[in-house]
């Protein structure tokens, strides 16, 4: 870097920190990335730092809570620094936001791409001591009315052996208790190329496994539906042709999916998944409640009936795949037959892991103004008895695999007694530990479940 181009970012101390979900992650894998490239200097967000970047999460209330405390503690870790809030809080009240005394500076999704010449020209404004402070000190865009997919790239992973890849952004659903799609704006596709080449690039430097990722995954190309070359691709034909083009990367062992939409699992998706080896047997489609009259109080696209019949078109083409999901309890007007209903519903469905959250009002959503809100105490009552379950299936499922060989692959080292142990998971996402002598971190080790 020449002393003419010199970012006058070159050595500053920058300290990151990612709430909520992996498309996040990737997100802020990427601003890392474009930061480095300018020689700032990446340090732990509990260090001190001259700028603090916050990437936030609006998915309940409690995480636009954990935003604001997250921003609260960059502050007081150093009260000179630039205290940076970017992402999905920002979206939902970026000018409320601001008021915030421990943040300096918004920065909107759709405008993380941006990242170093919007602090490039925070920090050169706020050496000019500009008074209009608002100008520059709120990078925000109406996301509903901007449809271009935000590019950011990554080419090395945030985790030891697996890398998450941002492929779509935006949701058009409008779940009745989701604020998502007004902070994430309409569906938008990326380019196949793009990410292709991007994990050509993670092969080459070491990565096994990569896993797609998005705010609606399932609507994977169906933006594209105005190009007349891929007027067809509403039914999961892009996000397969992906899929296929992925397989073909040498170094890459396994492809996982993100969450899924259960009508995306079509007898002919799930034939093209079946003839695709390293599309890992492991598939999370969401569900929310096993109850119909709950499904269409939160406004999902399916019916109980419809979730089965996806679970059974999976059994069917893979050896015991690993289907996951998440549920809601104590939605608004859950009565007790409802919820008895999703029990059964479950007992049958007998899925490997439930993600089991009790439903909170979220503000700017329908469901927040629904009557018979469910009493605090009954939400806990439900959750507990559905824990009770998930753990007991979960538990059913891998005792399914003793005495059989299991393929891990090995993410981290650990020290368990004075000897080294490593962890990773199988194609199914079964956590295994497994004691090793040698250096096996990001190889594939046989072991017996």
């Amino acid at each position: 870097m020449s002393e003419k181009t010199k970012s006058i970012l070159n050595n500053k101390r920058i300290a990151t920190l990612t709430l909520g979900c992996k498309v996040n992650q990737y997100e802020t894998d990427g601003m890392r990335e474009l930061l480095e490239h300018v020689g700032a200097e990446l340090v732990d967000f509990e260090q001190k730092a001259d700028i603090y970047l916050v990437n936030t999460c609006s998915v309940t209330n409690m995480a636009e809570r954990k935003s604001r405390q997250m921003l609260h503690r960059a502050k007081k870790c150093n009260p000179q620094a630039i205290v940076v809030a970017v992402g999905c809080y920002v979206q939902t009240m970026p000018e409320e936001v601001l008021k915030d005394l421990s943040v300096d500076l918004v920065v909107g999704n759709n405008r993380k791409k941006d990242i170093v010449g919007i602090l490039e020209q925070f920090l050169k404004n706020r050496q000019k001591e500009q008074q209009d402070e608002s100008v520059y000190n709120c990078q925000w865009v109406d996301i509903n009315q901007k449809q271009a997919y935000e590019n950011l790239n990554i080419t090395h992973m945030s985790e030891h052996t697996r890398a998450y890849i941002k492929i779509q952004d935006g949701c058009n659903q409008f779940c009745s208790y989701c604020i998502i799609p007004y902070v994430r704006g309409r569906i938008r596709s990326r380019k196949p190329e793009e990410i292709i080449q991007e994990v050509k690039k993670l092969a080459e430097a070491g990565c096994k496994e990569v896993v797609m990722t998005g705010i609606h995954l399932s609507s994977y190309g169906k933006d594209w539906k105005d190009d007349e070359v891929n007027s067809s691709r509403l039914d999961g034909t892009a996000l397969l042709e992906l899929l296929q083009a992925i397989s073909e990367i040498d170094g890459i062992l396994r492809i996982r999916m993100g969450s899924l939409e259960p009508r995306i699992m079509t007898e002919e998706f799930v034939a093209g998944l079946q003839k695709l080896p390293k599309v890992c047997p492991h598939f999370h489609l969401s569900l929310q409640s096993a109850c119909n009259e709950t499904l269409k109080r939160m406004n999902r696209k399916y019916t109980i009936e419809e979730y089965m019949e996806s679970c059974d078109r999976l059994r069917k083409a893979f050896d015991r795949p690993a289907l996951t999901t998440d549920v809601i309890v104590g939605f608004p007007g859950e009565t007790q037959e409802e919820f008895e209903t999703t029990c059964r519903n479950l007992e049958q469905l007998n899925l490997y892991e439930m993600h089991i959250f009790k439903y909170s009002k979220r503000r700017g959503t329908v469901a927040e103004t629904m009557p018979n809100q469910v009493a605090e105490e009954e939400k806990n009552r439900r959750s507990d008895i559905l824990l009770a379950m998930t753990a007991r299936q979960k538990q059913a499922y891998e005792d399914s695999f003793k005495g059989e060989s299991l393929q891990v692959l090995i993410e981290e080292r650990i020290e368990k007694d004075g000897e080294n142990w490593y962890v990773g998971h199988t194609e199914r996402y079964m956590k295994v530990e497994v004691k090793a002598d040698e250096e096996i971190i990001n190889q594939v080790y046989t072991c017996i479940g």
